[in-house]
């Protein structure tokens, strides 16, 4: 069990720490373009392949995704009630505590975990959470709607084409099966090492209030994505993708809008280095509950 959980674990450390090692080296490393090639091309890629030659049943990643959906809206609320009784910002903490970092760490060990099958179910957490994050969560922190950029997110065509192919029965053509395949190949290792520059760049500040938000936010998706599997009576690769997915810190994307609209861009920075530490530090009792 313990040479199953490092085998899991070591490679999203190995990778994340060739990032942070990079960049504190004094490498160059442009995380605006990584990040645009990524959310872009790759990710599209990846999510559009992983669909398109499903070899679960349709209907699993559908399950799962509508599960996704509860577990936004129930770690939305929960947080809105705690910031609300703390008094602190919505427009701050809320997006942060409500979107986890489903791909940067979400992706991965998910597919360590459970192989293709975990891969799979796990893109369908990723897409809900990705284009929940890029609207909603866009819309908390400026403090404006803007579904017009739902119109302007790659992932959301890569999904319904995908969605094509599963509702005929068709294959893709071959070209572009192995060109979706390649490109998809280059998501998990290269969101890995952005997420290892991006911490090595991002400094605590508060990190008193920075600390019992990042344990709220893991406690918390723990908890809720507990309580969502046991309702939905999700069983083994399902179950366990759901309660990582749920479980993962803060994601980096949080911080960038708290930058854009400046809505306490140090404080939501802290959030997102203290709770990746302390995930990486509980990542092995994690497994251990879902394997």
């Amino acid at each position: 069990m313990y040479a199953e959980l490092f085998s899991i674990i070591a490679p999203v450390l190995v990778c994340a720490g060739i990032g942070y090692g990079w960049a504190r080296f004094g490498r160059a490393f442009d995380v605006e373009f990584v990040t645009t090639l990524i959310t872009n091309i790759a990710t599209p890629c990846l999510v559009f392949h992983t669909l398109a030659n499903l070899s679960l049943d349709a209907s699993a990643v559908g399950v799962i995704s509508a599960a996704a959906v509860a577990m936004l809206a129930v770690c939305a609320a929960i947080s809105a009630l705690v910031l609300r009784l703390s008094g602190l910002s919505l427009r701050a903490f809320l997006p942060a505590l409500t979107f986890p970092n489903t791909g940067n760490m979400g992706l991965p060990l998910c597919f360590l975990a459970f192989g293709d099958a975990g891969l799979a179910l796990a893109v369908g957490v990723f897409a809900v959470c990705a284009v929940g994050q890029l609207t909603i969560g866009a819309t908390i922190a400026s403090g404006a709607a803007s579904f017009r950029d739902l119109a302007r997110l790659p992932i959301v065509y890569a999904v319904a084409i995908a969605l094509v192919f599963l509702a005929t029965g068709a294959q893709p053509p071959e070209w572009i099966n192995a060109t979706t395949k390649l490109l998809g190949g280059i998501t998990i290792p290269m969101m890995l090492i952005t997420l290892g520059v991006s911490l090595s760049r991002l400094s605590v500040r508060r990190a008193g209030r920075a600390a019992w938000l990042s344990v709220l936010r893991l406690a918390m998706g723990f908890a809720v994505g507990v309580a969502i599997a046991w309702v939905l009576d999700l069983e083994g690769a399902a179950r366990g993708v759901m309660v990582l997915q749920s479980a993962m810190p803060v994601a980096v994307l949080n911080y960038l809008f708290a930058q854009r609209y400046q809505t306490a861009p140090e404080e939501v920075a802290g959030m997102v280095v203290l709770s990746t530490v302390l995930s990486f530090a509980s990542l092995p009792l994690l497994l251990l509950y879902v394997l």
